[in-house]
């Protein structure tokens, strides 16, 4: 029997869509701020002024990765706080002046989907889905056409947290911007691992946890012009577009990881991405039931996602972690539910095909030369074990 003795590790772990590891230099970069620079950044004394100072310049790093103005820049608590903010916010913010129309994709993740449902419901905002391809892919046209005069808000994923399918921002991009609408784009999977530059986004979600801080750090990026209404409120901070006592330490964090994944972006995609097309290849060619699901063309480096018709997902994964390897059935906010992808049934898998997705996700660190051709033996090993 193949082991992950095989790998030289003591656990091989690929569900980095879900979190990723806290890296040593993150960690050194917000120790001061979570021992002797503890002050409230609110509060007009030293040590307050001095948390100010932290937080002033975390600011001014994540905008300028990001391509936007220092006070475009709201700090929160996760990507799913950023979406809630971006989505509800403009939505909110647009409602005075009649728009009251959202657009986004039924492959959203449920922080967009979750927010366009609780406008709808509790707001009469229509919303419109747009039609996604096999691949999970969007056609700009069928934005164009979706686009009304009262439309306040699109909302897309730039890349699928489940199936890795990345979308033409530029060009969605260019449709929103040419009727006038602002288009938030949810960057939480794509951030360190796609350019996030020169888009054309109005509204960009990150998540820090994604990139090697810990959890519970995130940040939503608006450009000015763009009115956002509070989701959460109390004392301003934030300039007034997202109350509480700011999270120094975990801004300090997502400012150092951003930039340390934006440094290494091009030379670390460039392998990660040989290394999965060479494991989705072999996946493809050993096991005759596994289907690759998102795009194959324009996918995140870091991902491959199949399904395992015959078989049951949730028994692949049992079988891949007794051999050490660690992976997941789709996104970590959905684990544990019996319904089958919504991503997957909009991309139209059949549900019961749908059932057996595992996404593989893999970090940043170097593997062994040869762990495509191993790993994919652990697959096909599970596999069979798991009744294909």
């Amino acid at each position: 029997m193949l082991s992950l003795d095989m790998l030289s590790l003591d656990m091989l772990y690929l569900d980095n869509a879900a979190t990723s590891p806290v890296r040593p230099e993150v960690l050194e970069a917000m120790r001061p701020y979570l021992t002797g620079v503890f002050g409230n950044p609110s509060s007009h004394h030293t040590a307050g002024e001095a948390a100010a100072s932290a937080l002033d310049d975390a600011r001014a790093r994540v905008a300028r990765v990001l391509g936007m103005r220092t006070g475009d820049i709201v700090f929160t608590a996760g990507g799913t706080e950023a979406n809630n903010l971006a989505v509800k916010g403009i939505v909110l913010g647009a409602l005075e002046a009649g728009r009251r129309h959202l657009v986004i994709s039924p492959i959203e993740h449920e922080s967009i989907l979750e927010s366009a449902a609780h406008l709808q419901r509790f707001h009469g905002v229509e919303v419109t889905e747009l039609p996604v391809d096999r691949n999970g892919r969007i056609a700009p046209e069928s934005l164009g056409a979706a686009i009304r005069d009262d439309t306040a808000l699109v909302s897309i994923g730039h890349a699928n947290n489940e199936i890795g399918t990345v979308q033409d921002a530029t060009a969605l991009a260019a449709v929103a911007r040419a009727a006038r609408v602002p288009l938030h784009l949810d960057a939480v999977q794509s951030a360190g691992w796609l350019p996030l530059t020169g888009l054309g986004a109005d509204a960009v979600s990150i998540a820090g946890h994604k990139l090697g801080t810990p959890k519970g750090t995130g940040a939503l990026a608006v450009r000015g012009r763009v009115p956002v209404e509070p989701v959460l409120h109390g004392g301003g901070q934030e300039r007034g577009r997202r109350s509480g006592t700011e999270n120094v330490a975990g801004a300090v964090a997502l400012a150092t990881a951003l930039e340390l994944a934006e440094r290494e972006r091009d030379v670390v995609a460039a392998r990660v991405g040989s290394s999965t097309a060479r494991f989705i290849s072999l996946v493809l060619g050993q096991v005759a039931e596994a289907a690759l699901t998102g795009d194959p063309v324009h996918r995140l480096p870091a991902t491959a996602s199949f399904t395992f018709a015959g078989t049951s997902g949730e028994s692949v994964l049992l079988e891949l972690e007794r051999r050490g390897v660690i992976s997941s059935s789709g996104s970590a906010c959905a684990a544990g539910s019996d319904e089958p992808s919504h991503v997957l049934l909009a991309c139209g898998v059949a549900p019961g095909v749908a059932q057996t997705s595992v996404r593989f996700t893999f970090g940043r660190e170097a593997l062994p030369a040869d762990a495509p051709e191993r790993l994919a033996a652990l697959v096909t090993e599970s596999v069979r074990a798991a009744g294909g």
